[in-house]
């Protein structure tokens, strides 16, 4: 098998495209489906989850679950040499979905996912308390239309 990305070849994407479709499809389905054995399946997923390439949870949609406000939240940092400290305290904060340091007019992009418009105010009001946050912007997402894991056939 040729290797794709490193260290992960075309059987393995097959294998996590299987289970982006369906997380509880079996190894037997999965080895039918890709006309090996069980054993390799089985081999190779837990090659995957040793390198921690995957990990194995229940995703919930967060509308259903009671999370009504969603939003983007720029964060300016001064002095600049802060980034990494926030950064990590930003990424202890259970609201946080993504958190990513970024190139631009701002030094970081927050997702935020919240019960309500009031938890939202708490969280960016405990957001501006950090030591090194200067500023916020918050985007609030009025609808969320796609929520989704990367297509791995992009990568071919």
């Amino acid at each position: 098998m040729q290797k794709i990305n490193g260290s992960l070849d075309e059987l393995d994407f097959s294998i996590l495209s299987y289970l982006q479709q369906d997380g509880r499809m079996s190894f037997t389905v999965i080895a039918e489906k890709l006309g090996v054995s069980i054993g390799t399946v089985r081999t190779r997923f837990n090659k995957l989850i040793e390198d921690r390439t995957i990990n194995i949870v229940g995703r919930v949609d967060p509308d259903k679950v009671g999370f009504r406000s969603y939003a983007h939240i720029a964060v300016y940092v001064r002095p600049a040499t802060l980034k990494e400290k926030v950064a990590q305290q930003i990424m202890g904060m259970p609201e946080v979905s993504f958190l990513a340091m970024t190139s631009g007019d701002y030094d970081l992009e927050v997702d935020v996912m919240c019960r309500d418009n009031d938890h939202l105010v708490k969280f960016v009001n405990e957001l501006s308390d950090i030591n090194g946050v200067n500023q916020t912007k918050t985007t609030i997402y009025f609808k969320v239309y796609k929520y989704a894991q990367p297509d791995l056939n992009l990568l071919k």
